[in-house]
C-alpha cells in the first residue's frame, strides 16, 4: 500500500496493542474511566459554580433586515440575548455530561473498542459541540453578534473538530494527514472573523483586554489540539501510544474550557 494511501478495511479495525500485555492495557483503559469520572465531575462542578455566583450579563443577537433594495441599508433587529453564563455553564455540562457517560457501562465498552482502534469519536462529537459554542463565546465579545455571523463560526468551527473524527476513522497513526490539513484550514476561519474584530477596523473603538487575553490564551490551546493530533499521527515521543494522546487531550478539554470560563468570569459575570 502506498504510504499516504487511506488505512480502511481490515487494517481500519486492527487493535493497536495487540502485542502488547492484555493485563497491561486493561488496566491502563481502567484508569481512563477514573480519568474520565474525575473530569466529568470537575467539568459539572465548574458549571455550577459559575451559575451561583455569576451576574445575568447578556450579548444580544442581532440581525439586519433590508429597509429597501439591496444596497439601500438596513434596519438592525435584536433577536434574542445570550446569557454568557449559561453560554459558560452549557459548554462545561456538555463536557461534564459526554466524560460521564463514556465510563457509563452504556458507552464504556464501546469506548475502549474504539480506543484499541486508535481513535474516539466521542470526543471529536463532543468538541464538535463544546468547542464551538466556545468559538461562539469568544467572537461574541469582541462585537461578533450578528446571527449569520454566529450560525457561521459555531458550523466552521464544527467542521472542523469532525475533520479530526475522519482523521481518526480512515487513518491509522503514520499514515496520511490529509483530513488534518483541511480541518486546520477550516478552524482558521472563524480565528481570523475574530481577529478583524478584535483589530477595530473602521473604529476607534477597542475590546478591553480580557478580550484580547482571552483570544490569545484560547488560540494557543485551540491549536494544542492539533499539535497533539499531529504528534499522535507522527509518532514522536510518547506520542507513539495512542493512549499517551488521549489522556493529553483529556487534560487540554479541562484546562482550556476553564481558562475561557474564568476568564469571562472575571471580564463579565463576576459581581462588582
Amino acid at each position: 500500500m502506498h504510504p499516504g494511501a487511506s488505512v480502511v478495511g481490515v487494517d481500519a479495525t486492527t487493535d493497536l496493542f495487540a502485542g502488547a500485555p492484555q493485563r497491561t492495557i486493561a488496566e491502563r483503559l481502567a484508569r481512563l474511566r477514573v480519568w474520565n469520572v474525575v473530569l466529568g465531575l470537575l467539568h459539572a462542578g465548574q458549571a455550577v459554580v459559575v451559575l451561583l455566583l455569576s451576574t445575568d450579563f447578556a450579548v444580544p443577537i442581532v440581525t439586519h433586515a433590508l429597509t429597501g433594495p439591496p444596497g439601500s441599508g438596513s434596519e438592525t433587529i435584536e433577536l434574542f440575548d445570550l446569557r454568557v453564563a449559561w453560554a459558560v455553564a452549557a459548554f462545561l455540562f456538555l463536557s461534564a455530561v459526554a466524560h460521564l457517560l463514556i465510563a457509563s457501562p452504556w458507552l464504556y465498552p464501546r469506548y475502549t473498542a474504539m480506543l484499541r482502534q486508535g481513535r474516539n469519536d466521542y470526543r471529536w462529537i463532543e468538541y464538535a459541540f463544546s468547542a464551538s459554542l466556545m468559538a461562539v463565546l469568544i467572537g461574541v465579545l469582541p462585537g461578533i453578534t450578528d446571527v449569520a455571523a454566529v450560525i457561521a463560526i459555531f458550523g466552521v468551527n464544527a467542521a472542523m473538530i469532525l475533520f479530526g473524527l475522519l482523521q481518526e476513522r480512515y487513518e491509522r497513526p503514520g499514515g496520511s494527514l490529509l483530513p488534518f490539513w483541511l480541518g486546520c484550514i477550516a478552524g482558521a476561519v472563524p480565528w481570523l472573523a475574530i481577529g478583524v474584530y478584535l483589530a477595530g477596523i473602521g473604529t476607534e473603538v477597542s475590546p478591553p483586554g480580557f478580550v484580547y487575553a482571552i483570544f490569545v490564551s484560547l488560540f494557543l490551546f485551540f491549536m494544542s489540539f492539533a499539535v497533539n493530533q499531529w504528534l499522535q499521527y507522527r509518532r514522536i515521543g510518547p506520542w507513539k501510544d495512542y493512549l499517551y494522546g488521549e489522556r493529553v487531550y483529556m487534560i487540554l478539554s479541562l484546562v482550556a474550557k476553564s481558562a475561557l470560563a474564568w476568564q469571562v468570569f472575571a471580564g463579565t459575570l463576576a459581581p462588582s
